[in-house]
């Protein structure tokens, strides 16, 4: 293992609110949700299954906004609090070293981590079909288009914050040019952020809610106990698909090999703004935030492919509940 485990995940300022009097689940909405309504900017049609992070004291994020042409593309936002945002109406303009690189199909669901001196922001990027784009910023207002990681078709890239065994690591869901109804999760190595190799089956499809599809969520998370994977499972019903979540612990060193997987998802759609909307029936984690001192875990999911939602949790008792209610 390059490093060990230090607690320097501290983040005072984290969005929260008291578990719910009577409540014994693992993790639980935010009782003013959705904090971003479908319509906070003028060319919305809907904003959702965006990234959240630290940045300057305060909070920064990139957000999949998609306008009322029903294209979808990313844009910057900022906060004081993390749940009141101030989002550009217009999206992102990437800087590109190679012009092949410039021409647009979509870019939706972003991630956003924080790795040795830059944001980078992992994405689904339309190349011929889905695949997963990667740029970075270092100040959210210049953005740098790095590389295409793999090639068509592919959605769910999500980096790890650091570096393990000396090589830069990313998860993804390869799939399919249509609304994949299948899908597993596997890992990439690679030595500089543009060349993927080392492939590595993580997990795949079991029953119930994630019996489907599978796909990473935020940005992993390191704890003594293993790398945390919050990820959405999809199940197909007679009324179409159904996306929850869960959460696994993946070990420190090989984090391909998965230590514990929840049998019960943590969050299905239950509530109105989760099953009324553009996609009925989603909820779809992209971000989460942690401040290790307390505990204290803000997880940010889209609500029905239309709003943006918050869920809360304490991490000890999450990954009690992980550990307690697993499946391999």
């Amino acid at each position: 293992m390059d490093t060990t485990f230090e607690a320097t995940l501290t983040l005072p300022n984290i969005p929260w609110q008291d578990r719910p009097a009577g409540n014994n689940a693992p993790i639980w909405r935010y009782s003013h949700n959705p904090i971003i309504p479908r319509n906070l900017i003028p060319s919305a049609n809907s904003i959702f299954n965006s990234a959240v992070v630290p940045f300057n004291g305060k909070f920064a994020g990139v957000f999949r906004c998609d306008n009322k042409k029903r294209e979808m593309n990313v844009h910057r936002g900022f906060s004081d609090d993390a749940i009141n945002w101030q989002l550009d109406d217009d999206p992102i303009e990437w800087r590109f070293a190679d012009p092949e690189l410039a021409g647009f199909e979509h870019r939706y669901d972003p991630r956003v981590t924080w790795l040795e001196d830059r944001y980078y922001v992992t994405w689904c990027n339309g190349y011929h079909g889905p695949t997963i784009g990667i740029g970075y910023t270092h100040d959210f207002e210049s953005f740098h288009f790095l590389e295409n990681a793999y090639l068509p078709f592919n959605r769910n890239g999500v980096l790890f914050p650091r570096r393990i065994n000396g090589k830069y690591v990313m998860l993804s869901r390869p799939s399919d040019n249509g609304h994949t109804p299948f899908g597993d999760i596997y890992l990439s190595h690679s030595p500089d952020l543009v060349y993927w190799g080392e492939h590595r089956y993580v997990m795949g499809v079991k029953g119930g809610w994630q019996s489907t599809k599978i796909g990473a969520g935020p940005t992993p998370i390191e704890t003594p106990e293993g790398w945390l994977l919050i990820y959405h499972g999809v199940l197909t019903s007679c009324n179409g698909f159904v996306y929850s979540f869960g959460a696994a612990l993946l070990d420190l060193d090989q984090p391909w090999k998965v230590l514990y997987r929840t049998a019960p998802y943590l969050l299905s759609p239950q509530t109105l703004y989760e099953c009324v909307g553009d996609v009925p029936n989603v909820a779809f984690p992209c971000a989460a935030l942690y401040d290790e001192p307390s505990g204290r875990l803000a997880i940010y999911y889209g609500g029905a492919d239309t709003v943006t939602a918050l869920a809360f949790g304490q991490m000890n008792d999450l990954i009690d509940y992980v550990k307690s209610n697993s499946q391999i």
